[in-house]
């Protein structure tokens, strides 16, 4: 049993050899793992700052690209509107030329029905007037053939005709 008893001597090397190691150790060992720990710790919080910059970082970028997109949106929105306006004024330019294209068309169209009609009627007129004159002379040829006949359409005009 003299295991589980241990000597007062063998106590006092314990601790004399645990009070060197506990000195070497608070001595060479303790401030290497103090100033490891320091650093680890300052590196640690500089990749939490790093991290905390990033996402601020990466939050203004958002808000940057959301205001740039909303600016795209409204300058795409300006000029379709503006090419609508300019579609329409086209369109109504376009449709104003030809209803006065189709205007003076029509125009030119009755001009010339009504000329056409015109020298028609006039070239009707002129045969009628021809044929009139044709027959007339016929007639004429025909019941003036004896001298009685002729005296008596004479007379007829004489008296019918009106001296001023």
């Amino acid at each position: 049993m003299q295991l589980v008893k241990p000597e007062i001597g063998l106590i006092v090397w314990m601790l004399i050899s645990f009070g060197i190691i506990v000195f070497l150790l608070a001595k060479y060992a303790w401030p290497v793992i103090l100033t490891a720990l320091d650093e680890r710790e300052k590196s640690i919080t500089e990749a939490l700052d790093s991290a905390r910059k990033a996402k601020d970082d990466v939050a203004a970028l958002k808000a940057d690209n959301e205001k740039i997109l909303a600016e795209a949106r409204n300058v795409r929105d300006t000029m379709l509107k503006e090419a609508r306006e300019t579609k329409d004024k086209i369109v109504n330019e376009a449709k104003a030329k030809a209803t006065e294209e189709s205007d003076r068309l029509l125009k030119l169209a009755r001009e010339s029905i009504q000329n056409e009609k015109m020298a028609a009627i006039t070239e009707l007129k002129n045969q009628v007037a021809q044929l009139s004159v044709d027959i007339a002379q016929k007639l004429l040829t025909e019941e003036l053939s004896s001298p009685e006949k002729q005296k008596t359409l004479v007379k007829a005009l004489l008296e019918n005709v009106n001296l001023n």
